[in-house]
């Protein structure tokens, strides 16, 4: 299958191009390596240096002409949303709205879309089901709901079928310091390089960590089945900040003293996504433990000598 892969250069995209490549997919990536680095693709990778907000991203398209996109490409920083609002619009949103038009007008089947549990808000549930109203305090959050609201439109209207992909707080290797799941490769950068971790809040705030290899899985999978479907990609277990600061002590070897700082504005208190539905639509689920996943970040980090990067 041809696959375009927007962002295919960047933490999540990178992993999801490489396990493409592995079931002999042909794969081409357009990404602005404004974070994404090429040197994380194969050479079997096509890969183009193009922002998504471009005019005439339509001719690229045409002239890949893929059968499905995986639409990774985002700005991912919370706190960036709420200080630089219409930045985060324009690439989350018009963004988003150019690549799936592009893909409309090229003749793709399928538009797999990276969103996010951010679009949730806060919330009491202990897992938060699809059907959970949509409420978001960040405007990474409304962001991301409106991409949503943009491939829904097109695939109503358009003959092309659309997955979106609800991602819990992702990390793992190659990982930045933004984004929801950022803060593994924060605590990780920071205590291999003798510093002390800093946590905003009281680090009882509640996660769901999943392993980035994992939603790598789940996005290809969604290209042949979850059709037309809404999904968490998730773990469905709860982590407090505190935990996976003292989880990554152990794995590095530095423990230490934590320094708690005030909170920040559009963090979520508490976030547990029910994967239930993943499992099923996509014949799906998450198969690498925390610790596991922690120590193979750890490992990334630490033999690739990545800190500060």
């Amino acid at each position: 299958m041809r696959v375009l892969v927007t962002g295919g250069a960047g933490f999540i995209g990178s992993h999801i191009v490489e396990l493409l490549v592995e079931r002999g997919h042909d794969v081409t990536v357009v990404d602005n390596l404004s974070t994404g680095d090429r040197s994380r693709l194969s050479r079997d990778v096509l890969l183009v240096e193009k922002d998504i907000r471009e005019h005439d991203l339509v001719d690229l398209f045409r002239s890949v002409r893929p059968e499905a996109v995986i639409h990774q490409a985002a700005q991912v920083d919370v706190a960036k949303s709420m200080s630089e609002p219409l930045s985060d619009g324009t690439v989350n949103v018009m963004g988003t709205l150019n690549v799936v038009d592009a893909a409309v007008k090229c003749g793709a089947d399928k538009i797999v879309f990276a969103s996010s549990c951010a679009v949730y808000g806060e919330t009491q549930e202990e897992k938060i089901k699809e059907t959970h109203p949509i409420q978001p305090i960040s405007l990474y959050g409304a962001s991301k709901w409106l991409g949503e609201w943009y491939l829904h439109w097109y695939s109503r209207f358009h003959a092309i079928d659309v997955s979106v992909l609800r991602y819990s707080n992702v990390y793992g290797p190659r990982q930045g310091v933004k984004g929801e799941g950022g803060v593994v490769s924060i605590f990780t950068q920071q205590l291999l390089a003798g510093k002390t971790p800093v946590i905003f809040g009281d680090g009882k705030q509640t996660r769901d960590f999943v392993y980035v290899k994992d939603v790598a899985m789940a996005n290809v999978q969604a290209l042949s089945s979850g059709s037309g479907t809404i999904c968490n990609i998730s773990t469905g277990v709860t982590t407090t900040v505190q935990r996976l600061c003292e989880l990554l002590q152990i794995a590095t070897g530095k423990r230490g003293k934590i320094d708690y700082q005030a909170e920040r504005s559009g963090d979520i208190r508490h976030s547990c996504l029910d994967n239930e539905k993943a499992r099923e639509a996509l014949n799906w689920k998450p198969v690498t433990t925390l610790r596991q996943g922690l120590e193979e970040t750890v490992a990334f980090f630490a033999n690739e000598k990545e800190i500060g990067k």
